[in-house]
Protein backbone atom coordinates (compact mmCIF):
# COMPACT_ATOMS: atom_id res chain seq x y z
CA UNK A 1 0.00 0.00 0.00
CA UNK A 2 2.58 2.77 0.97
CA UNK A 3 4.54 1.55 -2.74
CA UNK A 4 0.79 3.05 -4.43
CA UNK A 5 0.50 5.75 -2.39
CA UNK A 6 3.86 6.68 -3.60
CA UNK A 7 3.21 5.79 -6.81
CA UNK A 8 -0.62 7.23 -7.43
CA UNK A 9 1.14 10.56 -5.83
CA UNK A 10 4.03 10.93 -8.32
CA UNK A 11 1.01 10.77 -11.55
CA UNK A 12 -1.23 12.87 -8.76
CA UNK A 13 1.76 15.58 -8.68
CA UNK A 14 2.28 15.73 -12.66
CA UNK A 15 -1.51 16.87 -13.00
CA UNK A 16 -0.80 19.44 -10.02
CA UNK A 17 2.37 21.04 -11.63
CA UNK A 18 0.25 20.88 -15.11
CA UNK A 19 -2.33 22.49 -13.81
CA UNK A 20 0.09 25.42 -12.91
CA UNK A 21 -0.09 25.94 -16.87
CA UNK A 22 -3.26 25.71 -18.04
CA UNK A 23 -6.75 23.28 -18.49
CA UNK A 24 -4.89 22.51 -21.62
CA UNK A 25 -1.40 21.29 -19.83
CA UNK A 26 -3.94 19.25 -17.55
CA UNK A 27 -5.61 17.64 -20.52
CA UNK A 28 -2.31 17.67 -22.38
CA UNK A 29 -0.84 15.04 -19.50
CA UNK A 30 -3.76 13.38 -19.75
CA UNK A 31 -4.32 12.85 -22.96
CA UNK A 32 -0.54 11.17 -22.94
CA UNK A 33 -1.08 9.40 -20.39
CA UNK A 34 -4.06 7.69 -21.85
CA UNK A 35 -1.39 6.45 -24.44
CA UNK A 36 1.29 5.88 -22.28
CA UNK A 37 -0.74 3.21 -19.87
CA UNK A 38 -0.36 0.75 -22.73
CA UNK A 39 3.09 0.02 -21.92
CA UNK A 40 2.19 -0.01 -18.51
CA UNK A 41 -0.64 -2.56 -19.32
CA UNK A 42 1.73 -5.04 -20.79
CA UNK A 43 4.14 -4.95 -18.06
CA UNK A 44 1.53 -5.26 -15.35
CA UNK A 45 0.17 -8.31 -17.36
CA UNK A 46 3.53 -9.91 -17.60
CA UNK A 47 4.06 -9.32 -13.71
CA UNK A 48 0.72 -10.61 -13.26
CA UNK A 49 1.96 -13.68 -14.64
CA UNK A 50 5.23 -13.59 -13.12
CA UNK A 51 3.69 -13.30 -9.78
CA UNK A 52 1.36 -16.08 -10.03
CA UNK A 53 3.75 -18.23 -10.73
CA UNK A 54 6.28 -16.88 -8.20
CA UNK A 55 4.17 -17.35 -5.29
CA UNK A 56 2.72 -20.22 -6.62
CA UNK A 57 6.34 -21.86 -6.71
CA UNK A 58 7.64 -20.52 -3.95
CA UNK A 59 4.75 -22.29 -1.54
CA UNK A 60 5.48 -25.22 -3.66
CA UNK A 61 9.89 -24.83 -2.78
CA UNK A 62 10.29 -25.27 -6.67
CA UNK A 63 12.14 -22.64 -6.60
CA UNK A 64 14.25 -23.78 -9.88
CA UNK A 65 10.68 -23.07 -11.76
CA UNK A 66 10.50 -19.88 -9.67
CA UNK A 67 14.24 -18.73 -11.48
CA UNK A 68 12.84 -19.45 -15.02
CA UNK A 69 9.34 -18.05 -14.52
CA UNK A 70 11.07 -14.80 -13.44
CA UNK A 71 14.00 -14.50 -16.07
CA UNK A 72 12.03 -15.39 -18.74
CA UNK A 73 9.16 -12.77 -17.66
CA UNK A 74 11.83 -9.91 -17.68
CA UNK A 75 13.47 -11.02 -21.27
CA UNK A 76 9.51 -10.60 -22.59
CA UNK A 77 8.87 -6.87 -20.94
CA UNK A 78 12.18 -6.03 -22.13
CA UNK A 79 11.61 -7.24 -26.03
CA UNK A 80 7.51 -6.49 -25.70
CA UNK A 81 9.08 -2.36 -24.86
CA UNK A 82 10.63 -2.35 -28.34
CA UNK A 83 7.37 -1.30 -30.28
CA UNK A 84 6.46 1.41 -27.97
CA UNK A 85 9.69 2.86 -28.62
CA UNK A 86 9.04 3.00 -32.09
CA UNK A 87 5.54 4.39 -31.61
CA UNK A 88 7.25 7.11 -29.59
CA UNK A 89 9.42 8.00 -31.59
CA UNK A 90 7.40 7.76 -35.31
CA UNK A 91 3.80 8.19 -34.26
CA UNK A 92 3.68 10.95 -31.06
CA UNK A 93 1.97 13.85 -32.19
CA UNK A 94 -0.77 12.00 -34.62
CA UNK A 95 -1.66 9.81 -31.89
CA UNK A 96 -2.55 13.08 -29.64
CA UNK A 97 -3.48 14.82 -32.32
CA UNK A 98 -6.38 12.04 -32.90
CA UNK A 99 -7.95 12.13 -29.80
CA UNK A 100 -9.21 16.04 -30.40
CA UNK A 101 -11.21 15.07 -33.58
CA UNK A 102 -14.22 16.43 -31.99
CA UNK A 103 -12.94 19.18 -30.75
CA UNK A 104 -12.22 22.81 -32.05
CA UNK A 105 -8.49 22.89 -33.75
CA UNK A 106 -7.99 26.24 -31.51
CA UNK A 107 -8.62 24.28 -28.35
CA UNK A 108 -6.42 21.40 -28.91
CA UNK A 109 -3.24 23.52 -30.23
CA UNK A 110 -1.32 23.24 -27.13
CA UNK A 111 -2.82 20.59 -26.13
CA UNK A 112 -1.15 18.44 -28.95
CA UNK A 113 2.06 20.35 -28.55
CA UNK A 114 2.25 19.72 -24.91
CA UNK A 115 1.00 15.73 -25.49
CA UNK A 116 2.97 15.01 -28.34
CA UNK A 117 6.22 15.32 -26.36
CA UNK A 118 4.95 14.20 -23.21
CA UNK A 119 3.91 11.13 -25.47
CA UNK A 120 7.52 10.71 -26.86
CA UNK A 121 9.89 10.40 -23.65
CA UNK A 122 7.50 8.08 -21.33
CA UNK A 123 7.40 5.67 -24.70
CA UNK A 124 10.97 5.51 -24.87
CA UNK A 125 11.51 4.88 -20.94
CA UNK A 126 8.99 1.77 -21.74
CA UNK A 127 11.53 -1.14 -21.43
CA UNK A 128 12.43 0.04 -17.95
CA UNK A 129 8.47 0.57 -17.01
CA UNK A 130 8.20 -3.29 -18.08
CA UNK A 131 11.37 -3.96 -16.06
CA UNK A 132 9.73 -2.41 -12.96
CA UNK A 133 6.45 -3.92 -12.77
CA UNK A 134 7.84 -7.51 -13.53
CA UNK A 135 10.74 -7.65 -11.23
CA UNK A 136 8.32 -5.95 -8.65
CA UNK A 137 6.02 -8.30 -8.91
CA UNK A 138 8.34 -11.09 -9.00
CA UNK A 139 10.09 -10.69 -5.62
CA UNK A 140 6.20 -9.77 -4.46
CA UNK A 141 5.48 -13.20 -5.27
CA UNK A 142 8.46 -14.75 -2.49
CA UNK A 143 6.31 -12.72 0.28
CA UNK A 144 9.02 -9.99 -0.23
CA UNK A 145 7.22 -7.01 -0.17
CA UNK A 146 9.39 -4.39 1.22
CA UNK A 147 11.99 -4.56 -0.89
CA UNK A 148 9.66 -3.02 -3.87
CA UNK A 149 8.46 -0.83 -1.77
CA UNK A 150 12.02 1.07 -0.57
CA UNK A 151 13.28 0.78 -4.50
CA UNK A 152 10.05 2.52 -6.04
CA UNK A 153 9.60 4.35 -2.84
CA UNK A 154 13.29 6.37 -3.68
CA UNK A 155 12.67 5.86 -6.98
CA UNK A 156 8.98 7.62 -7.11
CA UNK A 157 10.32 10.36 -4.31
CA UNK A 158 12.88 11.57 -7.06
CA UNK A 159 10.29 11.44 -9.80
CA UNK A 160 8.91 14.15 -7.37
CA UNK A 161 11.37 16.27 -6.69
CA UNK A 162 12.38 16.18 -9.98
CA UNK A 163 9.07 17.25 -11.73
CA UNK A 164 8.55 20.31 -9.48
CA UNK A 165 12.52 20.65 -10.51
CA UNK A 166 12.27 20.22 -14.39
CA UNK A 167 8.72 21.81 -14.73
CA UNK A 168 9.46 25.42 -12.94
CA UNK A 169 13.30 25.34 -13.16
CA UNK A 170 13.96 25.22 -9.63
CA UNK A 171 17.75 25.55 -8.60
CA UNK A 172 20.16 24.76 -11.11
CA UNK A 173 17.96 22.93 -13.13
CA UNK A 174 16.58 24.00 -16.53
CA UNK A 175 12.64 25.26 -16.70
CA UNK A 176 11.16 22.66 -18.81
CA UNK A 177 7.23 23.38 -18.24
CA UNK A 178 5.30 20.04 -19.40
CA UNK A 179 8.38 18.45 -20.97
CA UNK A 180 10.38 18.70 -17.79
CA UNK A 181 7.34 16.52 -16.35
CA UNK A 182 8.01 13.54 -18.52
CA UNK A 183 11.44 13.68 -18.44
CA UNK A 184 11.33 13.35 -14.86
CA UNK A 185 9.39 10.24 -15.48
CA UNK A 186 11.55 8.31 -17.96
CA UNK A 187 14.78 9.10 -15.77
CA UNK A 188 12.98 7.51 -12.70
CA UNK A 189 11.74 4.81 -14.69
CA UNK A 190 15.06 3.97 -15.95
CA UNK A 191 17.03 4.43 -12.92
CA UNK A 192 14.30 1.68 -11.18
CA UNK A 193 14.49 -0.76 -13.67
CA UNK A 194 19.01 -0.61 -13.36
CA UNK A 195 18.04 -1.11 -9.25
CA UNK A 196 16.20 -3.75 -9.60
CA UNK A 197 18.01 -6.02 -12.48
CA UNK A 198 21.02 -5.40 -9.87
CA UNK A 199 19.02 -6.72 -7.18
CA UNK A 200 17.67 -9.70 -8.83
CA UNK A 201 21.06 -10.26 -9.73
CA UNK A 202 22.66 -10.04 -6.44
CA UNK A 203 22.93 -12.05 -2.90
CA UNK A 204 19.79 -10.00 -1.70
CA UNK A 205 17.46 -11.62 -3.52
CA UNK A 206 15.82 -15.27 -3.08
CA UNK A 207 15.68 -15.46 -7.33
CA UNK A 208 18.34 -16.36 -9.36
CA UNK A 209 18.89 -15.34 -13.41
CA UNK A 210 19.26 -18.92 -15.10
CA UNK A 211 19.66 -19.89 -18.54
CA UNK A 212 15.38 -20.11 -20.16
CA UNK A 213 14.81 -23.36 -21.54
CA UNK A 214 11.69 -24.31 -19.87
CA UNK A 215 9.07 -23.75 -22.99
CA UNK A 216 6.16 -24.58 -20.65
CA UNK A 217 6.73 -21.80 -18.28
CA UNK A 218 6.93 -19.78 -21.42
CA UNK A 219 3.60 -20.93 -22.71
CA UNK A 220 2.23 -20.49 -19.22
CA UNK A 221 3.77 -16.92 -18.41
CA UNK A 222 1.86 -15.84 -22.20
CA UNK A 223 -1.10 -18.01 -21.01
CA UNK A 224 -1.74 -16.28 -17.98
CA UNK A 225 -0.56 -12.77 -19.53
CA UNK A 226 -2.27 -12.16 -22.27
CA UNK A 227 -6.05 -11.78 -20.71
CA UNK A 228 -4.66 -9.07 -18.23
CA UNK A 229 -3.11 -7.07 -20.97
CA UNK A 230 -6.07 -7.82 -23.26
CA UNK A 231 -8.05 -6.38 -20.22
CA UNK A 232 -5.76 -3.08 -20.25
CA UNK A 233 -5.77 -2.61 -23.52
CA UNK A 234 -9.03 -2.82 -24.04
CA UNK A 235 -10.05 -0.26 -21.17
CA UNK A 236 -7.45 1.82 -22.74
CA UNK A 237 -9.00 1.54 -26.39
CA UNK A 238 -12.45 2.41 -24.86
CA UNK A 239 -11.06 5.60 -23.30
CA UNK A 240 -9.67 7.06 -26.77
CA UNK A 241 -13.39 7.36 -27.83
CA UNK A 242 -14.90 7.93 -24.34
CA UNK A 243 -12.08 11.20 -23.89
CA UNK A 244 -13.17 11.95 -27.26
CA UNK A 245 -16.75 12.75 -26.16
CA UNK A 246 -15.33 14.24 -23.30
CA UNK A 247 -13.20 16.93 -25.19
CA UNK A 248 -16.85 17.24 -27.41
CA UNK A 249 -18.05 18.21 -24.23
CA UNK A 250 -15.51 20.80 -23.65
CA UNK A 251 -11.55 20.89 -22.56
CA UNK A 252 -12.22 21.70 -19.15
CA UNK A 253 -14.51 18.72 -19.06
CA UNK A 254 -11.91 16.63 -20.15
CA UNK A 255 -9.43 18.44 -17.93
CA UNK A 256 -12.14 17.77 -15.10
CA UNK A 257 -11.93 14.04 -15.84
CA UNK A 258 -8.38 13.19 -15.64
CA UNK A 259 -8.46 15.42 -12.14
CA UNK A 260 -11.78 13.58 -10.33
CA UNK A 261 -10.31 10.33 -11.77
CA UNK A 262 -6.46 11.05 -10.11
CA UNK A 263 -7.97 11.92 -6.55
CA UNK A 264 -9.90 9.00 -6.38
CA UNK A 265 -6.63 7.00 -7.59
CA UNK A 266 -4.61 8.98 -5.07
CA UNK A 267 -7.10 8.60 -1.70
CA UNK A 268 -8.46 5.15 -2.18
CA UNK A 269 -6.78 3.29 -4.78
CA UNK A 270 -3.61 2.40 -3.07
CA UNK A 271 -5.15 0.60 -0.24
CA UNK A 272 -7.65 -1.87 -3.05
CA UNK A 273 -4.46 -2.08 -4.94
CA UNK A 274 -2.49 -2.78 -2.25
CA UNK A 275 -5.12 -5.67 -0.93
CA UNK A 276 -5.24 -6.79 -4.28
CA UNK A 277 -1.95 -7.51 -4.58
CA UNK A 278 -1.80 -9.29 -1.29
CA UNK A 279 -4.48 -11.63 -2.12
CA UNK A 280 -2.72 -12.80 -5.55
CA UNK A 281 0.20 -14.17 -2.92
CA UNK A 282 -1.73 -15.20 -0.26
CA UNK A 283 -3.88 -17.14 -2.47
CA UNK A 284 -0.91 -18.35 -5.15
CA UNK A 285 1.04 -19.55 -1.84
CA UNK A 286 -1.59 -21.47 -0.02
CA UNK A 287 -2.52 -22.95 -3.70
CA UNK A 288 1.34 -23.86 -4.20
CA UNK A 289 1.01 -25.47 -0.64
CA UNK A 290 -2.24 -27.57 -1.53
CA UNK A 291 -4.47 -25.72 0.60
CA UNK A 292 -7.13 -24.58 -1.48
CA UNK A 293 -9.90 -23.77 1.53
CA UNK A 294 -7.45 -21.49 3.21
CA UNK A 295 -6.49 -19.95 -0.52
CA UNK A 296 -10.72 -19.02 -1.21
CA UNK A 297 -10.75 -17.79 2.50
CA UNK A 298 -7.72 -15.44 1.86
CA UNK A 299 -9.94 -13.55 -0.76
CA UNK A 300 -12.52 -13.20 0.95
CA UNK A 301 -10.90 -11.55 3.76
CA UNK A 302 -8.75 -9.66 1.99
CA UNK A 303 -11.78 -8.09 -0.30
CA UNK A 304 -14.02 -7.29 3.20
CA UNK A 305 -10.93 -5.62 4.53
CA UNK A 306 -10.60 -3.19 1.45
CA UNK A 307 -14.11 -2.54 1.46
CA UNK A 308 -13.94 -1.43 4.97
CA UNK A 309 -11.05 -0.06 5.06
CA UNK A 310 -11.71 1.87 1.86
CA UNK A 311 -14.79 3.10 2.86
CA UNK A 312 -14.13 5.50 4.97
CA UNK A 313 -11.53 7.79 2.82
CA UNK A 314 -13.97 7.62 0.31
CA UNK A 315 -17.11 9.29 2.52
CA UNK A 316 -14.05 12.00 3.03
CA UNK A 317 -13.68 12.25 -0.62
CA UNK A 318 -17.30 12.63 -1.65
CA UNK A 319 -18.04 15.35 1.59
CA UNK A 320 -14.75 17.03 0.78
CA UNK A 321 -14.44 16.47 -2.73
CA UNK A 322 -14.31 20.46 -4.27
CA UNK A 323 -11.76 21.38 -2.14
CA UNK A 324 -9.32 18.81 -3.18
CA UNK A 325 -10.19 19.78 -6.34
CA UNK A 326 -9.00 23.29 -5.67
CA UNK A 327 -5.66 21.71 -5.39
CA UNK A 328 -5.21 20.96 -9.19
CA UNK A 329 -6.96 23.99 -10.57
CA UNK A 330 -8.77 27.62 -9.91
CA UNK A 331 -10.56 27.76 -13.45
CA UNK A 332 -14.10 27.37 -12.14
CA UNK A 333 -15.92 25.58 -14.91
CA UNK A 334 -13.25 23.07 -14.35
CA UNK A 335 -13.41 23.11 -10.65
CA UNK A 336 -17.09 22.32 -11.25
CA UNK A 337 -17.06 19.65 -13.54
CA UNK A 338 -14.18 18.09 -11.56
CA UNK A 339 -16.36 18.09 -8.29
CA UNK A 340 -19.01 15.54 -10.31
CA UNK A 341 -16.32 13.39 -11.16
CA UNK A 342 -14.55 13.03 -7.98
CA UNK A 343 -17.49 12.41 -6.49
CA UNK A 344 -18.92 9.59 -9.26
CA UNK A 345 -15.75 7.54 -8.14
CA UNK A 346 -16.24 8.31 -3.94
CA UNK A 347 -19.75 6.51 -4.74
CA UNK A 348 -18.13 3.75 -6.92
CA UNK A 349 -14.74 2.92 -5.30
CA UNK A 350 -16.40 0.41 -2.58
CA UNK A 351 -17.42 -1.75 -5.84
CA UNK A 352 -13.92 -0.90 -7.48
CA UNK A 353 -12.34 -2.08 -4.02
CA UNK A 354 -14.21 -5.36 -3.79
CA UNK A 355 -13.70 -5.38 -8.28
CA UNK A 356 -9.19 -5.07 -7.80
CA UNK A 357 -9.04 -7.49 -4.74
CA UNK A 358 -11.50 -10.33 -6.27
CA UNK A 359 -9.26 -10.34 -9.37
CA UNK A 360 -5.85 -10.09 -7.46
CA UNK A 361 -7.38 -13.29 -5.71
CA UNK A 362 -8.45 -14.89 -9.42
CA UNK A 363 -5.13 -13.75 -10.59
CA UNK A 364 -3.30 -15.77 -7.52
CA UNK A 365 -5.04 -19.24 -8.93
CA UNK A 366 -4.24 -18.10 -12.66
CA UNK A 367 -7.55 -17.34 -13.46
CA UNK A 368 -6.93 -14.01 -15.62
CA UNK A 369 -9.44 -14.68 -18.25
CA UNK A 370 -12.45 -13.60 -15.73
CA UNK A 371 -11.69 -10.32 -14.57
CA UNK A 372 -10.81 -9.09 -18.53
CA UNK A 373 -14.27 -10.36 -19.39
CA UNK A 374 -15.62 -8.04 -16.81
CA UNK A 375 -13.78 -5.58 -17.33
CA UNK A 376 -14.28 -5.53 -21.64
CA UNK A 377 -18.37 -5.10 -20.72
CA UNK A 378 -18.04 -3.19 -17.74
CA UNK A 379 -15.71 -0.63 -20.23
CA UNK A 380 -17.42 -1.22 -23.80
CA UNK A 381 -21.00 -1.23 -22.56
CA UNK A 382 -21.80 0.76 -19.46
CA UNK A 383 -18.63 3.53 -19.12
CA UNK A 384 -18.56 3.86 -22.84
CA UNK A 385 -21.88 2.90 -24.55
CA UNK A 386 -24.17 4.51 -21.50
CA UNK A 387 -21.76 8.10 -21.54
CA UNK A 388 -22.01 8.08 -25.25
CA UNK A 389 -26.22 7.40 -25.77
CA UNK A 390 -27.34 8.78 -22.73
CA UNK A 391 -25.09 11.81 -22.88
CA UNK A 392 -24.75 12.94 -26.30
CA UNK A 393 -27.71 11.09 -27.92
CA UNK A 394 -30.33 11.68 -25.03
CA UNK A 395 -28.80 14.92 -24.36
CA UNK A 396 -27.72 14.66 -20.52
CA UNK A 397 -24.65 15.22 -21.27
CA UNK A 398 -21.96 14.89 -18.29
CA UNK A 399 -23.97 13.96 -16.05
CA UNK A 400 -23.86 10.27 -17.93
CA UNK A 401 -20.57 9.68 -17.47
CA UNK A 402 -21.00 10.42 -13.82
CA UNK A 403 -23.42 8.03 -13.51
CA UNK A 404 -21.51 5.50 -16.05
CA UNK A 405 -18.37 5.25 -14.27
CA UNK A 406 -20.87 3.67 -10.89
CA UNK A 407 -22.52 1.03 -13.48
CA UNK A 408 -19.21 0.43 -14.66
CA UNK A 409 -18.13 -1.13 -11.34
CA UNK A 410 -21.69 -2.39 -10.35
CA UNK A 411 -21.46 -5.26 -13.34
CA UNK A 412 -17.45 -5.84 -12.36
CA UNK A 413 -17.89 -7.01 -8.68
CA UNK A 414 -21.47 -8.99 -9.68
CA UNK A 415 -20.02 -10.77 -12.38
CA UNK A 416 -16.63 -11.37 -10.64
CA UNK A 417 -18.19 -12.48 -7.17
CA UNK A 418 -20.15 -15.52 -9.04
CA UNK A 419 -16.81 -16.82 -10.57
CA UNK A 420 -15.18 -16.20 -7.62
CA UNK A 421 -17.77 -18.41 -5.74
CA UNK A 422 -18.12 -21.05 -8.13
CA UNK A 423 -14.19 -21.87 -7.51
CA UNK A 424 -12.97 -23.55 -10.59
CA UNK A 425 -10.06 -21.35 -10.66
CA UNK A 426 -8.99 -23.75 -7.52
CA UNK A 427 -8.39 -26.07 -10.35
CA UNK A 428 -7.23 -24.23 -13.19
CA UNK A 429 -4.23 -23.17 -10.64
CA UNK A 430 -3.50 -26.58 -10.06
CA UNK A 431 -3.42 -28.27 -13.30
CA UNK A 432 -1.09 -25.91 -14.29
CA UNK A 433 1.42 -26.29 -11.46
CA UNK A 434 1.11 -30.21 -12.23
CA UNK A 435 1.70 -29.34 -15.87
CA UNK A 436 5.44 -27.56 -15.23
CA UNK A 437 6.31 -30.09 -12.43
CA UNK A 438 5.98 -27.69 -9.25
CA UNK A 439 3.76 -29.62 -6.94
CA UNK A 440 6.58 -31.94 -6.80
CA UNK A 441 8.54 -29.36 -5.84
CA UNK A 442 11.45 -29.73 -8.26
CA UNK A 443 11.70 -28.59 -12.06
CA UNK A 444 10.97 -30.98 -14.79
CA UNK A 445 12.93 -31.07 -18.33
CA UNK A 446 10.17 -29.83 -21.58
Amino acid sequence: MAEQVLRTLMRTTDLIVAGFFSPAAVAAVGLADIYARFPLRFGIGIGDGAIALSSQDTGADATANRDQAVTQALLLGLLGGIPFVLFGLLLNESAIAVLGALAEDGAMAQVIEYGSTYLLLVMVSAPAIHVNFIAARSIQGTGDTKTPMYVNGAVNALNILLTVGLAFGVGPLPELSVIGIAAATALADGLGAVTFLAIIGSSASDIQYVRPRRFVIAKQLVLISWPRIAEGVSEMIAEFPFNAILLAFGTEVNAAYHIGRRMYQQVASPLGRGYGVAANILVGQSLGEGDSSVAYYYGLAATGLSVLTVGGLCAALFVFAERFVLLFTRDPATVEYATGFAQAYAIAALLIAAYIVLAGSLRGGSETLTPFIARLVGTFVFLLGFTYVVGVELGYGVVAAYLAVILDFVFRVAYLAVVYYRRRWVDRGTSMMTERGSLEGSSQDD
